[in-house]
């Protein structure tokens, strides 16, 4: 900068006018050159820091999906089977009492049922905070933007499931069958408190309107959860591969 200075009193005292705007210009070009230098430096620097944050949102977004879609296969596979239960035991119904089964009895007051739980914690934390921000692919951002009501869709899906079970199947078995002959087999003591209940009826339960409609009402409602998962399987997937994209480019 002295040398700078120096220069401009030298062509001031030499009375060179035009010398002088012609350095006056060139130091201005230089200023100019030095502030966008400066500023590309520092949008670089931004630019990669964003890319950290990015990564990081990335990273941990794949590894909740990759766990969803793991919760997901094993739902499937749960609804498979329990269609193809209920779908036997209505199948069943009218049978005569000699007709039945000790399997077909262990099917008619099968309530096993298991919530999924699917993982939110990293797709809500980016669709309630600013980190969107950070992401740069808009097919991504749609994507996580639409996937938490996919997740609200499956969620009631399974609890409209759950309350058929608690509220409409389990009364109505419990109103016909004796809780004892399902437990009679894992000990003794129980098999004497059995000579004291009330004797189990099956085929009434199996006649009964009211459990015919919960279970016809299950399988239904089993159905759609079944098509629903297979569809959220697959939007998660197609998330998870554009999210392993990213991380790999």
């Amino acid at each position: 900068m002295r040398i700078f200075r120096k220069i401009r009193r030298t062509l001031v005292a030499s009375g060179k006018t035009k010398s002088y705007i012609v350095y006056a210009l060139g130091e201005i070009v230089l200023i100019v050159i030095g502030i966008l230098i400066a500023w590309k430096i520092n949008n670089l620097n931004d630019i990669r820091k964003n890319r950290i944050v990015e990564l990081k949102i990335y990273q941990s977004l794949t590894e909740e999906l990759d766990a969803n879609l793991i919760l997901l296969d094993s739902s499937i596979y749960r609804y498979e089977q329990n269609i193809k239960t209920i779908s036997n035991t209505i199948r069943n119904i009218g049978l005569q009492p000699e007709e039945l089964t000790d399997q077909l009895k262990k099917d008619v007051v099968l309530l096993d049922y298991k919530l999924t739980q699917l993982h939110d914690g990293a797709i809500n934390s980016i669709n309630s905070t600013n980190k969107f921000e950070f992401m740069e692919s808009t097919l991504l951002k749609e994507l996580i933007a639409s996937y938490p009501n996919e997740l609200d869709n499956f969620e009631s899906q399974e609890a409209a499931i759950e309350n058929i079970i608690i509220n409409r199947l389990k009364p109505a078995i419990e109103m016909h069958i004796s809780l004892l002959d399902i437990v009679s087999n894992r000990d003794i003591g129980f098999k004497t408190a059995k000579v004291w209940a009330l004797p189990s009826n099956y085929i009434e339960l199996l006649n009964s309107r009211a459990y015919q409609n919960a279970l016809v009402d299950r399988l239904i409602q089993t159905e759609i959860q079944l098509k629903n998962s297979r569809s959220l399987k697959v939007n998660t997937q197609i998330i998870a591969s554009k999210l392993n994209k990213e991380l790999a480019n």
